[in-house]
């Protein structure tokens, strides 16, 4: 008996020691901070947000909260290693991104979400993630061999950096303080800039949006911020922060950025209120089961360009880390296959690579197929 008293005293200490390192981890600055005082006023009024959480304009109920979570999350653990990752380096092309022609419009995918963009004279940043992993620790969600070519030395100064949402595949702590002093102003979603508040970022840079906002970034060029159907959490808490999609106009030009989106409804209403975009980038990788309704495959990928009635269309969300258990290379191989006979031109850089927008006639190779 005196034995099974000092385990149970033992297994005790064990769990207040956790707890209180759980406390102490969590609260540091990369988690940031849920929205609060006047951000979760504003907050409260958006049409999109009821009983404390933001919900999707398509409801639907996730598989995962639905009873199969266990069956779908066991699936994911113990996953083959079999082609999750590639066999070998991933080809990339580092371009001198400070040397680039400003006034020449180009968009470089810097792999996965994040893309460098070059507009009206002016730089934009996308999701921007530059460490070698997407994830709260170092040895998750690891970035694929050769595809962590950036750094934040490699970024010119950024006029405007936009962010989708706040999951670690998007929004890195490293990356945003590091590009600091170099950011002009930042666009969100809506509770989002409570993160870069608490990361010492001016409230005056921050621009927080509410779908179907638009925000006049400056003369002859104009931001849209679009539904998108998805989730937001840093950590145990979902839905407080809004996840959007994207569309950049100038006098000339569109582009599209869905974010991390589901298909639905919206995109062929944002397609028939823009009347088509010369280049949209669409979530296409990282899907299964579990995130059916908050991912697309890539086939869903395909209907949506038809549905935005895009001219170019580039797989998003891949190429750099394995969220999910399909194969690296399976959404490049079936967004191409699935875009065979579309009267949109699929676009499939290399990380790094420019791909000019004032070039209807520029190719890509299936570098996919070489490793």
């Amino acid at each position: 008996m005196n034995m099974l008293y000092k385990i149970i005293i033992l297994l005790a200490l064990l769990a207040l020691v956790l707890a209180v390192s759980g406390c102490f981890y969590f609260r540091q600055a990369k988690f940031g901070r849920l929205p609060q005082g006047d951000r979760l006023d504003r907050i409260s009024r958006s049409p999109n947000y009821q009983g404390g959480t933001f919900h999707n304009r398509e409801p639907f109920v996730s598989v995962v909260e639905g009873g199969e979570g266990f069956g779908l999350w066991l699936k994911f653990l113990l996953r083959s290693d079999d082609n999750l990752t590639p066999p070998g380096p991933v080809p990339v092309v580092k371009t001198d991104l400070k040397s680039m022609a400003p006034d020449r419009d180009a968009v470089i995918w810097l792999g996965h979400s994040s893309y460098f963009i070059r507009l009206n004279g002016r730089t934009i940043l996308i999701d921007p993630v530059l460490s070698d992993h997407a994830a709260p620790v170092s040895f998750s969600t690891r970035a694929f061999d050769g595809t962590t070519l950036y750094t934040a030395e490699d970024i010119p100064d950024i006029d405007y950096l936009l962010i989708s949402h706040d999951h670690w595949d998007h929004l890195d702590y490293d990356t945003v303080t590091a590009l600091r002093p170099r950011i002009g102003r930042i666009v969100t979603g809506l509770g989002v800039g409570a993160h870069f508040a608490s990361w010492g970022f001016p409230e005056e840079m921050i621009v927080e949006a509410d779908w179907d906002d638009t925000v006049r970034l400056e003369d002859g060029l104009t931001l849209y911020v679009l539904t998108a159907r998805h989730f937001s959490g840093r950590l145990f808490d979902r839905n407080r922060t809004l996840w959007v999609a994207f569309a950049l106009e100038t006098g000339s030009r569109r582009i599209f950025y869905s974010g991390d989106s589901g298909y639905g409804a919206h995109f062929k209403a944002i397609g028939k209120r823009f009347g088509g975009f010369d280049l949209v980038l669409l979530d296409s990788g990282q899907y299964n089961e579990a995130w059916q309704y908050v991912h697309m495959n890539p086939e869903q990928a395909a209907q949506a360009a038809l549905d935005l009635r895009a001219a170019s269309a580039l797989p998003s969300h891949t190429g750099r880390f394995n969220i999910s258990y399909h194969s690296w290379d399976d959404p490049f191989r079936r967004f191409v296959t699935a875009g065979q006979g579309k009267p949109y031109r699929l676009v499939t850089p290399e990380i790094g690579e420019v791909v000019r927008l004032d070039d209807p006639q520029q190719t890509f190779t299936r570098w996919w197929e070489t490793l």
